[in-house]
């Protein structure tokens, strides 16, 4: 017969286990998060760094349970929360809410997080820029969500769905902002796919037109959310893109919606809507911007990017100060591969092309870089740091043994980082836990981030504005 004593040893016995697992089961959780992220052996690196015992293999077969259970100790634990991304500086008090749509490595969210925004939802395809995403951005499991395939929210890739059906589909799915960011991809309109859905007519008119296209998704977004305030960005050429009739579909489509869009009347040389990375960072990158606000909220009047110029920074880090002091030799071209290079600039320039590499001398700080392009990866040709190469020796004799120790080099994807003012020199590292090629790709597809963070620090009275002019959660 069981003693007072020997109950309370089984009740604490069982309480012991219950807790175990449920520590144990929070820890599974917690590495499961983490390997969103980071590869296995990366993990297994720094939980080695504080514990000692573990291997890729350990903890494969400890997070598939294929081991013995234990529960991460203290230290391990805290080790992985520091993998995570911190929480925004203005976590619990934000001032607006946006989504973030294509949104590549967060280049746009930046900015607009650090004047209070907070994201509460977020579109991206390309599963490692995804990563790169949550290693860099806190995306709340309460109240953020994460899309991989817009057209998912839009349904714009059903024909069998009406347009009511689909902006209902959109107000359930895709939380309430008053912002909404994308930078969608550039395609032809004359090119999309008309469905039989567009012959029998459509209950808005930029449905036909835009139909088969991401801009599609967003004009379906914007016309069903009806945000406050919109930012699209594109490539310059977005403009010129299919002699024009990309951009006059897509002005027309925002103004059809009821927006007012930011200085659309400008158009020639000096229009405002194109901002030039170069302003903030030593890189020649230009985007179209455009705003839009809401017309029936009376929000446009005097909001004008000419003023953008009130916030270029007084001192622009030059390009050698963005790079790191000492670099893997694997950066540096190989003497193949920098003949080539080398060799078809002189072919094309005699044939009065313009094809050829970028060579950017750290030492000057006037050297402004050429667009670091997606393409970086192949032969960083856009972008090459020069290291003492004689130029009139490399004439005379390319293969000269001691020019070629002076070949070349590119970019590291840190750099490439600092390029793209994901990071500052002296401050918080951006976290890169992709291949370099990847990276090149990610650094290559964002925006200049500095500038962004400009265009939201002079859209932030507005923001405000329009938060006082909610037209949800009331």
């Amino acid at each position: 017969m069981m003693n007072d004593f020997d109950t309370i040893a089984v009740q604490l016995s069982q309480q012991s286990l219950r807790q175990q697992q449920q520590q144990l089961e929070e820890d599974y959780a917690l590495v499961s998060h983490i390997l969103e992220i980071y590869d296995q052996k990366t993990v297994a690196h720094h939980l080695r760094q504080v514990s000692g015992d573990w291997t890729r293999e350990s903890l494969n077969r400890w997070f598939n349970r294929k081991s013995s259970p234990r529960t991460l100790t203290p230290a391990e634990s805290e080790m992985l929360q520091n993998m995570l991304p911190p929480l925004p500086a203005h976590h619990g008090k934000y001032a607006f809410k946006f989504v973030d749509l294509f949104a590549g490595i967060g280049g746009i969210r930046s900015g607009f997080e650090a004047i209070g925004g907070q994201c509460v939802f977020t579109s991206e395809w390309n599963k490692h820029a995804v990563r790169t995403y949550k290693a860099n951005w806190y995306c709340s499991p309460e109240n953020h969500q994460f899309n991989q395939d817009i057209r998912d929210v839009t349904l714009s890739h059903r024909d069998d769905v009406s347009d009511e059906e689909a902006a209902a589909h959109i107000q359930a799915t895709m939380p309430d902002h008053d912002v909404l960011l994308a930078g969608f991809p550039c395609q032809p309109f004359s090119l999309a796919g008309v469905s039989k859905k567009n012959a029998l007519g459509r209950a808005h008119g930029f449905a036909c037109e835009t139909q088969g296209t991401l801009f599609f998704d967003v004009a379906r977004i914007i016309d069903a959310k009806r945000p406050a305030i919109f930012v699209l960005e594109n490539v310059k050429n977005l403009k010129s893109h299919d002699k024009g009739n990309t951009f006059r579909i897509i002005m027309e489509t925002l103004d059809s919606l009821g927006y007012e869009v930011a200085d659309a009347a400008i158009m020639g040389a000096g229009d405002p809507k194109i901002i030039d990375g170069k302003n903030f960072l030593p890189q020649h990158r230009e985007r179209i911007v455009l705003v839009g606000f809401r017309r029936d909220l009376n929000l446009h009047k005097d909001f004008t990017l000419t003023k953008l110029r009130e916030l270029y920074p007084q001192h622009r880090p030059t390009f050698g100060e963005l790079l790191e002091p000492s670099v893997d030799s694997k950066y540096i071209l190989t003497p193949t591969l920098w003949k080539y290079l080398y060799y078809y600039v002189k072919k094309h320039q005699a044939k009065g092309n313009g094809f050829g590499y970028g060579l950017v001398d750290p030492l000057n700080p006037a050297s402004v870089a050429r667009t670091l392009s997606a393409r970086y990866y192949k032969d960083g040709a856009e972008i090459l740091i020069d290291r003492g190469w004689d130029k009139s020796l490399g004439e005379a004799d390319f293969d000269n043994a001691d020019n070629q120790v002076r070949r070349p080099r590119r970019l590291t994807p840190r750099e490439c980082a600092r390029l793209m003012g994901f990071e500052a020199v002296q401050g918080n590292a951006f976290r890169i836990p992709v291949s370099d090629t990847q990276a090149y790709r990610q650094f290559g597809n964002s925006v200049v981030v500095p500038a962004f963070a400009a265009v939201a620090k002079l859209l932030e009275s507005t923001i405000k504005l329009a938060v006082k002019k909610r037209t949800y959660n009331k």
